[in-house]
């Protein structure tokens, strides 16, 4: 068995430590400079991360590879949700199978150089496109399974004028036929929203894949599917996250508590989204809210909560760098976590969300790991370097490095 040595990295708990790697799995984690690390593997194989820190890799829970780098190509629109809609219908009219994976496979490179190693993603499978993305992103996820774990969310419309649920129901399990991992969908804005959120949680339930829901995409506080979702989930036998959740945080506190304490009990996970809810959110309120879900009330009743980017570079979000540390950043400022919980909710939160196998310098871990360049987790959030290894199953898959120059003074005397 390939066995790699990781030497002097230092911890988040600031210890530094070398980190035997032996095949996918961590063995060993000792003291710096240990004279029992193992030093019997073939010759090369160690590397030195002083001035390091390492950490398991970073997990992109929610992203949208098939709208990604799409910016460009629709005039800006108003900022809102069913603009932003609007102008994607739009590009769905020229979208080539050629075109979506490109772009989804440029996305994919650059989150694995910034530190993930595993995504999920919702794609498209409505009246429109069908499953066409769907099928562009299986052939993408086969041919990048050696860098990158990449699961698929058959993110569906509503029926069109005329069609019935019977058609919602078909265009979801053509999408799990062409190979999506778990079913997804925007309920809220359907014309009949419980009967949307119903109709998708039964098929995933069906077929015993996990369901990923947007979820309360709205700031209207008269909007509150996930007490629904909470009652449906434990019903369900199968992993159930929803995504968003904005409305709840336009609640009255005992709502929110009370929906919290809900959802908790069901087992339902939440992905928060700040860049895109930040920049979607709020355009017809004054004073403008911050358009993220209630993290705070969240957490302190035991859910799960990870935090993702959502969209990149497309009508729903001008902007995005595909890098993890970014929403840390944003769940730090926006939504008021320490950088130590906004780390863990890019990184072993949002594994244990998308159901991976726990990952990090730990003996017995999976060997998906990232070293940076920082001093600290705070200083990594804040400052996001972009020096920086990635391994996945123990292959390092991604290597970055800085050349910094800077003006030569000239000392006279």
């Amino acid at each position: 068995m390939t066995a790699h040595l990781l030497l002097g990295a230092h911890l988040a708990s600031g210890e530094r430590v070398d980190v035997r790697i032996e095949g996918e799995q961590v063995a060993t984690v000792l003291p710096a400079g240990s004279p029992d690390r193992g030093d019997d593997g073939p010759a090369g194989s160690s590397t030195d991360l002083t001035g390091y820190l390492l950490a398991g890799a970073f997990v992109e829970p929610h992203a949208h590879l098939d709208k990604v780098f799409t910016a460009d190509r629709v005039p800006t629109g108003d900022g809102t949700l069913a603009g932003a809609m609007a102008g994607y219908q739009t590009i769905l009219a020229d979208a080539t199978d050629a075109d979506v994976q490109s772009r989804a496979r440029r996305a994919l490179r650059a989150l694995v150089a910034n530190g993930t190693t595993a995504v999920r993603s919702h794609v498209g499978c409505g009246r429109l496109l069908g499953v066409r993305a769907v099928a562009s992103l299986v052939a993408v996820r086969e041919d990048l399974r050696d860098l990158v774990d990449l699961e698929l969310v058959a993110h569906v419309g509503g029926p069109g004028v005329g069609e019935t649920w019977r058609v919602h129901r078909h265009r979801l399990t053509d999408a799990l036929d062409a190979g999506a991992d778990a079913v997804g969908g925007n309920p809220s804005n359907e014309a009949d929203p419980v009967a949307a959120l119903e109709e998708c949680v039964a098929v995933a339930a069906e077929r015993g894949v996990p369901v990923d829901l947007h979820i309360d995409e709205t700031s209207d506080p008269s909007m509150l599917l996930l007490r629904r979702l909470a009652v449906l989930a434990p019903q369900s036998g199968v992993p159930v996250t929803a995504s968003h959740c904005v409305s709840l945080g336009f609640q009255d506190p005992d709502v929110v508590a009370d929906v919290a304490a809900e959802v908790a009990a069901a087992g339902v996970s939440v992905v928060t989204l700040p860049a895109t809810n930040l920049y979607l959110q709020g355009r017809d309120t004054w004073p403008r809210p911050r358009g993220l879900t209630a993290v705070d009330a969240l957490l302190a009743a035991g859910v799960r909560v990870a935090a993702g980017g959502d969209n990149v570079r497309d009508p729903f979000n001008p902007a995005g760098r595909l890098d993890p540390l970014e929403t840390a950043s944003l769940a730090v400022t926006a939504a008021h976590q320490s950088p130590e919980r906004a780390w863990s909710m890019i990184g072993a939160e949002a594994r244990a969300v998308i159901g991976r196998p726990p990952a990090g310098p730990v003996p017995g871990a999976r060997a998906d790991l990232v070293a940076i360049r920082a001093d600290s987790v705070g200083d990594a959030v804040a400052l996001a370097p972009a020096e920086r290894l990635v391994w996945r199953a123990g292959r390092l898959v991604a290597r970055t490095a800085v050349d910094r120059s800077g003006p030569v003074h000239e000392v006279t005397g």
